[in-house]
């Protein structure tokens, strides 16, 4: 199923995204983690890019969107990144993907390696190159992402903005946001969008917090804000790890019940791999989802 079919209801959706656990984390069972989050019956489940690769004993993105998709039946949603990788290396990865029968990619530049070459020789600059080449190679939904507060290496909002058309014309079907913490920069946002003629599906991505240094450390990363009101409760109750958990369960919830509420009905949950917060908020939204 190609999720620019279920991205164009207005019927409320939450997906959820997971990531391939390095090789030997903690014991983690990637198919175990993958079935945890399956039986929520989110609408898709997205797959980061592996930080591995095969061959290491971990489990790979590839591994996981089978699992998701094959093995559990859930719509997978593979993440792809270029800024490390040739031409060559990306449609090895997309023939692959295309015999599993995975048909969506959610196409990213990624991480600049340090210190290596960047571009590769005859590789990608940015993101809108490489969903070219995915369109071009064919069979595929391709989506992007879009930063609700700005690109963190743009000049402005606006020129991120306009950044974005090159992605919609290389064949972007949807955009998944960036975290944010404030659904006011959301809708302000979605303004923005549709204002400079970016008409495309837009999946609001939510990151329940519900740890202090978790969120200290993806703000620095993503430039994320951080309202006064979100301040209050870490400073309230993050010497609590229980009493952190319900909190940020309970402002994630909020968040969603908001954004269904003023129209915008497909939501991405960034799971962390913590299948029980999913469920919890997923509990929490049990009839609003019907």
């Amino acid at each position: 199923m190609k999720l620019i079919e279920l991205l164009s209801s207005d019927k409320p959706t939450l997906s959820c995204e997971l990531f391939p656990p390095k090789p030997g984390a903690a014991l983690l069972d990637a198919p175990a983690l993958v079935r945890r989050i399956a039986a929520l019956h989110p609408a898709y489940i997205s797959v980061t890019c592996s930080a591995g690769g095969s061959g290491n004993g971990g489990a790979t993105t590839a591994d996981m969107a089978n699992e998701a998709q094959n093995v559990n039946g859930i719509p997978a949603l593979a993440h792809l990144t270029c800024a490390a990788a040739t031409r060559e290396q990306v449609h090895a990865s997309l023939a692959d993907l295309r015999k599993l029968g995975i048909e969506n990619i959610l196409a990213l530049r990624g991480d600049i390696p340090e210190g290596g070459a960047f571009p590769l020789p005859g590789g990608y600059r940015h993101a809108s190159e490489l969903m070219a080449d995915i369109h071009d190679f064919g069979g595929f939904c391709v989506g992007g992402a879009c930063y609700p507060e700005g690109h963190p290496e743009s000049e402005s909002l606006y020129q991120d903005i306009d950044n974005l058309k090159y992605k919609i014309d290389a064949g972007c079907a949807f955009l998944t946001t960036q975290m944010f913490f404030d659904n006011n920069e959301l809708y302000s946002y979605l303004y923005k969008l549709r204002r400079a003629g970016i008409g495309v599906p837009v999946v609001a991505g939510i990151m329940p917090v519900t740890n202090a240094k978790q969120i200290q450390r993806i703000v620095a990363l993503s430039g994320s804000k951080l309202p006064a009101r979100f301040r209050a409760i870490i400073d309230r109750f993050s010497g609590s790890s229980a009493a952190m958990t319900q909190a940020g369960v309970a402002y994630a919830t909020e968040q969603i019940i908001d954004l269904f509420a003023n129209g915008v009905d497909h939501v991405h949950i960034y799971t962390m791999n913590k299948p029980e917060i999913a469920g919890r908020i997923m509990a929490n939204l049990s009839e609003i989802l019907q």
